[in-house]
Parts: C-alpha cells; sequence; structure tokens
C-alpha cells in the first residue's frame, strides 16, 4: 500500500485570479493530484539498518525526528517537472511534504500522461469535489458524540491502555501510527515492557510511543520449508495488510485522510485512538500460519503486559480430541485471561451455517460481523432511459453528458483476435486495442471468473481504459460468475461494475440492438449506444443496520469434533464487520484491488474483532480494575437487539442473493445482539468469572483430567469437577440438552449506584421457565444471585431462543439470551 495521504488546504485569494487567467490561456487545462512512490516527510524514520540481517532488540521509544526539509521536497518535485513537461507550460500549485509526498499542478491531459509514465510517479488523478464525511464506525457507534466526549474527547480515548495484535504485522510508516498527531502528552504505559525488533525491513525508529512492541515469531513455518522470506519478511513488517488494518481499526489515530484511487473518502479513527499497539506477527502473506508460531505469540503478549490481545484469526479446521476448548491457541488464551488480558476472537468467516464457529471457548470473546448504514452504489443511466445499478468507488461521467459505449471485442486492433487472445474482454492489455475507437468513449469490459481467482483486475482494466484514453469503463458480469458477492473496487477514472447477470444482459441487449452494421459486410458502422455514469464516491445512509453477516460464522458451539452442542453461546455479540476502511500496508497485497493503497475497505469478522478490542480499551481505560469477564459482561449485557430503525436485528441467510434471503437474527447469529457502546461504558451489573470457574469446567468434562494436567500442569482434583458449561457465570445461558428439567444460578455484582430491578422473561418454545427472584434491589459493590428454571414442555430436537431482561429504575438494563437445543419432556 503506497501511503497516500492528501491535504486540501484553504487556497489563498489571490490563487483564484492566477488559475483562472492561466486556464483561460489553455482551456484544456485541468488540476491534477500527483502522487509519488517515495514516503512523504511525516513518515520518514529515524535512521535505517543497512548492515547485517541479523536482528538487534532495542527499546526503541523515540519520537520520529523529520530529517528532510520541506523546502527540499519541494525542489524535487520542481526538478521532476521540469524533466517530464521538458519546458512546456504548467503551474504548480502545491508541493505536499508532510501527509503526503506530491504535489497540485494546472496541465493538460496529455501533460498528465506523460507524467504518469515517469518511474518515481505512483498516481495521477484529476481533481474533483466531494462530500466530506468520517470513515463512519465511530460515529455509527455513538462514539463521537455518547463516548469520547465523557472523558475528554478522542485525544484520551484509551489512554494508558496496550493492545497487543498477533497478525500479519504492520506498516509502521503508516501516519495511523504516529505518535506526534497531538501535543497532549503520550507516555508508554509503565505496565508494559515488550520491546521493538529491529531488522532490515523495520529499521530502528518504527516504533514510538504509539506503536510500542513489534516483533515476529516464525519458527514454525521456517522449519516447515514453506517460509519465503522475499513476500513474508522475516520482521514485524506487514507483507499482507491485514494486520496493519485491524491494528488501526482498533486504535488508529483520529482524523487521518482516507485517499484511495486519489478519491478523498473522509478521515479515519480507530475505537480508542488514544491506546498503544503492540504488535506480534505471527501470519505471513503465502501460506497464513502455524499455532505453534501463535502460542508464541500469545506467549510474548502476555510477558510483555499487554492489556487486550486482539486475534482476527482462526484456525483452519476443527480441533480434533474431547473437546474443542483443550486446543493449543485456546489454552494459551485462557493463561493470557488468567493474567487479567481481555481477549478477543473473530467468529470466522463461515457463516451462514450452522455450528460454523471457529471460536470456542468461553475465556474467548468471540465476535460475528454486521453491517452498518453506510454503502457506495453508482448507477449506469443508458440512452434509452433505463437505470442499471453497480458497484464501484469511481467519480462519475460529465453531467447532463452522455458518452458512447464501445464493446473491448469491437475495439480490437488489426493484430488482436478473440482467436489468439481469448482474454481480450477482460481489458488487461492496451496493446490489444485500437486507441481511435475507445478514445473518449465508455468502454465495456467483461468482469470473468478470472477477476474472482485474481488472474484478472478491476485496477489493470481501468488502468487500460485510462492508457487509451477513454471516458470512462463499465464492467458487465460474465454469466458464468454466479452468486459472487461483489464489494465497492476503487477505480481511478469515471466507471461502473454491474454486479447483477441479469442487468449486464440489459445493457449489452441495448448496446447490441443500437449497432449499426454495413449491410453486405455486416461490419460496425456506428455505434449507437450511448450512456453515462453517475458517481459512486458519495455514501448513502438509508439502508438498514445492523444486520448480521451471510459470512459470518454461527452457532451453536461445536463441544467436539463430532459436533456435539455446547452448553456455551457463541457468538457473544456483533460488531461492524462490513466494508471497513481502514489503513493499509505499504505491500499489503490480500486484496490486489488496493495494492498501491494507503487504506482499503475489507469485510469479515477480522474487521468486527479489532472494533470490540478498541471498545474494551475504552472500558478497562474507565475501570482499570475490571476482569476480562467484566469487560465481556459490560459488553455483552447491554449489546442492542434493534436496528436503527427500531426493528429487530436481521440476519441474512444464504450466500447468494443474501438481502432476499434474511430473517431475525437468533442468539446463535448474533449471540446478545449489536455493540451498544455507550451502553457498555455503564452497564449497571456484571457478570464475573474467573479463571478456577473456567479450570472447574474444563475440568467436569469427560475424560478431561490428563489433558487439563497437560495442558495446565494443575491436577483437577483442586477444582469443582461438577460445574458444567451451563454453570459458569456467564451473561447467557445455552442448555444444548434439557432432559425434563433444570436450574442454573447467575450471580451479578453492581458496580454503579443503589438500584432495584425488575425481572422480565421470554422462554423458549416448548419450555417453561421461571426465574426467582422477580424483583431484587441491590447495592453498590454488593453481589446477587439469580436463580433460573427451565422445564420442557415437549420432546423437541429443534434449537429455541427466549431472553431474561434486568430493568434497574436507575436506568440500566441488561438482556440475557437463552437458548435451549434438544427438549426431552
Amino acid at each position: 500500500m503506497g501511503n497516500l495521504y492528501w491535504v486540501y488546504l484553504v487556497l489563498p485569494f489571490c490563487f483564484g485570479l492566477v488559475l483562472n487567467t492561466l486556464s483561460q490561456e489553455n482551456s484544456d487545462s485541468d488540476v491534477y493530484i500527483v502522487t509519488l512512490k517515495q514516503a512523504p516527510l511525516s513518515l520518514s524514520y529515524q535512521g535505517f539498518n543497512n548492515g547485517s540481517t541479523s536482528v538487534r532488540l532495542n527499546k526503541l521509544y523515540k519520537p520520529r525526528s523529520h530529517q528532510r526539509s520541506s523546502s527540499y521536497i519541494s525542489r524535487v518535485h520542481d526538478s521532476l517537472l521540469k524533466k517530464a513537461l521538458k519546458g512546456e507550460k504548467y503551474m504548480k500549485l502545491y508541493s505536499y511534504h508532510y501527509l503526503i509526498n506530491g504535489f497540485s499542478v494546472l496541465i493538460t491531459p496529455q501533460q498528465a500522461d506523460m507524467l504518469s509514465r515517469r518511474q518515481e510517479v505512483a498516481n495521477v488523478v484529476l481533481d474533483f469535489p466531494v462530500r466530506t464525511a468520517t470513515t463512519y464506525t465511530p460515529q455509527f457507534l455513538g462514539l463521537l458524540k455518547g463516548v469520547w466526549p465523557r472523558d475528554g474527547g478522542y485525544e484520551t480515548a484509551g489512554e494508558g491502555i496496550v493492545i497487543g495484535f498477533i497478525d500479519t504485522g504492520i506498516d509502521p510508516t503508516h501516519s495511523s501510527f504516529a505518535d506526534d498527531v497531538s501535543d497532549h502528552k503520550y507516555p508508554i504505559p509503565d505496565h508494559f515492557s515488550g520491546i521493538c525488533e529491529v531488522t532490515r525491513d523495520f529499521p530502528s525508529g518504527s516504533c514510538n510511543r504509539k506503536l510500542v512492541g513489534a516483533r515476529h515469531f516464525a519458527a514454525s513455518a521456517i522449519t516447515r520449508g514453506v517460509f519465503n522470506s522475499s513476500q513474508d519478511y522475516a520482521s514485524p513488517l506487514d507483507g499482507d495488510g491485514h494486520g496493519t488494518h485491524t491494528a488501526s481499526v482498533s486504535a488508529g489515530n483520529h482524523g487521518i485522510p482516507v485517499m484511495v484511487a486519489g478519491n478523498y473518502f473522509g478521515n479515519a479513527s480507530g475505537m480508542a485512538p488514544r491506546s498503544h499497539i503492540a504488535v506480534y506477527k505471527a501470519l505471513y502473506k503465502s501460506f497464513g500460519g502455524f499455532a505453534a508460531d501463535v502460542v508464541a505469540a500469545i506467549d510474548q503478549a502476555a510477558q510483555d503486559g499487554v492489556d487486550i490481545i486482539s486475534l482476527s484469526i482462526t484456525p483452519n479446521r476443527r480441533p480434533p480430541g474431547i473437546a474443542t476448548f483443550f486446543n493449543p491457541i485456546d489454552m494459551a488464551l485462557l493463561s493470557a485471561v488468567k493474567s487479567g488480558i481481555f481477549v478477543v476472537q473473530a467468529a470466522g468467516n463461515t457463516g451462514p451455517s450452522p455450528k460454523s464457529m471457529s471460536s470456542f471457548s468461553p475465556w474467548i470473546f468471540t465476535v460475528g460481523a454486521a453491517s452498518h448504514d453506510r454503502v457506495y452504489s453508482n448507477s449506469i443511466v443508458l440512452g434509452n432511459n433505463v437505470t442499471i445499478p453497480g458497484v464501484g468507488l469511481a467519480p462519475g461521467t460529465c453531467s447532463n453528458e452522455m458518452y458512447t459505449l464501445i464493446s473491448a471485442v469491437h475495439a480490437l486492433s488489426n493484430e488482436t483476435t478473440l482467436a489468439n487472445d481469448m482474454y481480450a474482454g477482460e481489458c488487461q492489455d492496451p496493446s490489444n486495442f485500437d486507441r481511435e475507437f475507445i478514445q473518449g468513449n465508455l468502454l465495456i469490459c467483461s468482469y470473468s471468473i478470472r477477476f474472482v481467482l485474481g488472474l484478472s483486475t478491476v485496477k489493470q482494466a481501468s488502468q487500460t481504459a485510462k492508457n487509451l484514453s477513454a471516458a470512462g469503463v463499465v464492467f458487465c458480469m460474465d454469466p458464468f460468475v454466479i452468486g459472487f458477492q461483489l464489494n465497492p473496487t476503487p477505480l481511478n477514472m469515471p466507471g461502473i461494475i454491474i454486479p447483477s447477470t441479469n442487468d449486464s444482459k440489459i445493457l449489452l441487449q441495448y448496446y447490441n440492438s443500437s449497432l449499426e452494421r454495413d449491410g453486405f459486410t455486416k461490419k460496425i458502422v456506428r455505434f449507437g449506444a450511448v450512456a453515462s455514469i453517475s458517481g459512486g464516491l458519495e455514501a448513502n445512509y438509508s439502508v438498514s443496520a445492523p444486520k448480521v453477516m451471510y459470512y459470518s460464522a454461527r452457532g451453536p458451539d461445536p463441544e467436539d469434533g463430532f459436533l456435539d452442542n455446547a452448553d456455551i453461546m457463541k457468538p457473544n455479540l456483533v460488531a461492524p464487520g462490513n466494508s471497513i476502511w481502514a489503513a493499509w500496508s505499504t505491500l499489503g497485497m490480500e486484496s490486489v484491488e488496493f495494492q498501491g493503497e494507503s487504506f482499503a475497505m475489507m469485510s469479515g469478522t477480522s474487521m468486527a474483532a479489532p472494533h470490540i478490542a478498541g471498545l474494551a480499551a475504552l472500558i478497562k481505560q474507565k475501570f482499570p480494575h475490571f476482569s476480562p469477564a467484566a469487560i465481556a459482561s459490560a459488553l455483552s449485557t447491554t449489546a442492542s437487539l434493534y436496528d436503527k430503525n427500531g426493528s429487530p436485528i436481521m440476519a441474512q441467510r444464504a450466500y447468494t442473493n443474501p438481502d432476499l434471503n434474511q430473517s431475525p437474527a437468533t442468539p446463535f447469529d448474533m449471540g446478545n445482539g449489536f455493540v451498544n457502546a455507550s451502553s457498555a461504558l455503564d452497564p449497571g451489573l456484571i457478570f464475573e468469572s474467573t479463571y478456577e470457574d473456567y479450570m472447574s469446567f474444563l475440568c467436569g468434562i469427560n475424560g478431561s483430567i490428563p489433558i487439563v494436567f497437560n495442558h495446565t500442569g494443575q491436577n483437577c482434583q483442586l477444582y469443582n469437577s461438577t460445574v458444567t458449561a451451563a454453570d459458569l457465570n456467564l451473561p447467557s445461558i445455552t442448555i444444548a440438552r434439557l432432559n425434563r428439567s433444570q436450574t442454573v444460578g447467575r450471580s451479578l455484582t453492581n458496580i454503579a449506584g443503589n438500584e432495584s430491578y425488575r425481572v422480565d422473561w421470554t422462554a423458549p418454545f416448548g419450555v417453561s421457565m421461571n426465574v426467582t427472584p422477580a424483583h431484587f434491589f441491590i447495592a453498590m459493590g454488593e453481589k446477587h444471585v439469580l436463580n433460573i428454571t427451565f422445564n420442557a414442555m415437549t420432546n423437541d430436537s429443534t434449537a429455541s431462543f427466549g431472553r431474561i431482561g434486568l430493568v434497574g429504575n436507575g436506568g440500566h438494563n441488561l438482556n440475557i439470551p437463552l437458548s435451549v437445543i434438544v427438549k426431552l419432556y
């Protein structure tokens, strides 16, 4: 990801006079923004280790010093312009040197083309107006108005909390991780003792007071012979993009401009922008990772003193053995929880099928993915007044102007035929086409299965269209691409991708019916189809949200390799995970469409988990003595059951046409619900669980005694092995097999003022239930126990759901989801 940072400055009044004068002299000129590949001043780091490839470990917490001056960078820009344009007229408007290494310049399209061919240039983009917006999830979650202002705003949100990320590493040069964006003092927490690993790829100065630690773990991968040093980097450097993205979602700096393909999409912010970041790289671009390396990373993070561990990773397969909980990663995380570390893990992207969960244990906070209400969409208006919707993070064509449509297969050069290049219609090679056909027109390209597989790219096709001076590019979906969910894709010129095969047929039918052919030779003599593209840069906020995404893994939680059901509810809740803008690595390769960009829009439970890690940092900041279970309880019991319109949260049920296949979400889709950041900071009551509780539960699993000892070194005789999973003091209740009747208890601790509570409940279908007491008073700091009795009313193997609601007269409201799977009367 090339580090593209843009600053829109207020221009001096006299500038408008100069611009108008030059524009009158050359009406073909326009303002272009040019980005260079060299890093900007704010991303320069102190020194570079050009010595041995051996690793040095140091504590490197010095703020970055900026060696290069703005005047020097400006002279570099001037020199480049003189060399590239060779005496031609132009006017440089700005030299950007702090957030972006580049400049804006008034030039002709021909001159812009000359600049784009220079080796030093990363991007040349036509300037255009856009509506300012945020990257949004902080706003959607209520952080701007309801959470951050309580304790000093974003400049203190998460202060003193260290979040450890076990992922693909980090791009330390990204401004989302700089420590000089505020005058507010930024000390490294005393309780953190981690180090910054220094290598040739991760030089001295990469760490600072924001990025306080960075290490990599790859011994297992190297031993297996799968480590590719040219791609995977034996350092904390992120060669994938995933780790940089997740870290910035949780704790990226506030107010970082998001520029992608030359388009401005607002300012980015992490959930806890004042938190510190510690990186433990254990996953790699070319092969993923191995449990041995992940466990080593978890161990080191706990030793270093992180407060929170965020894992946007899941195992490739369900762990073998008598219980899913006895896998090395979950057991290592149990030790982390014992040390007081709150652990967050992505649920997995294997939904929407039941029992697709990839995060199993009750001490891990498992997060599913939901949407937010911001969407980007554009459309193409055909000459026959038909409007077709599509996707594409792209500007539109000139308003009120129609452009001729021309299919790639009808614009081939004399040397190219479909016989010798059957993929020419995908627009990957500009040499295949006749420029005279395409110049000034809308080029139609085919979006085939090769795009899904990464063999062809939208980026390359749009570059082909740009090289041939097309007015824009239109992608029609190949009918063989069935059920593929297409996310908004950045384009640096007017463009649209039509994701529907039916809509693509409509466009092509109009196009073909508008062709005029010679009656004798049948050659095309006129391209009669015209269209205009509306812009896809402005977000729309009218959709219903949140909803559980089709890919988000679902419960019930599988207890073992036989897929028996556990008495543990998973996921714990859902958070924003779809279409999330966040920082991207300079070398990021996970998404080919965002290569060379400094931000990327990604979707998955990987994006949802770091939202919760960041919000947990805010809770930990407010309640420093909260245990991991208390943080989990605060997040869970306050979660919302309704979307922004007050309707029940929906869950997508199918990969194909997911919005047409949805129904109200159950606890196996969303756990306690959708995270409510504001309420989580004032939960009223909490459910507390300890390491000893989890050990008792593990010891109660049939045949587990030697396994527990092997993993923990502790004897089950020390624990009450009669405790079942349903007895754990979790803020939810799942009974996998209700045999006539069962009573469970839940202990509540009041962390607020004195309050009286009313208990309401809705029983799962086929079950009668009773909760005692139905009313209670609880003083600040006191505990209170609820006893919940379930009675089966029928024989049924279908899961059913209910809820317990606690309504306090002091304004606190808690919800406890219930699920009963098998009922035996």
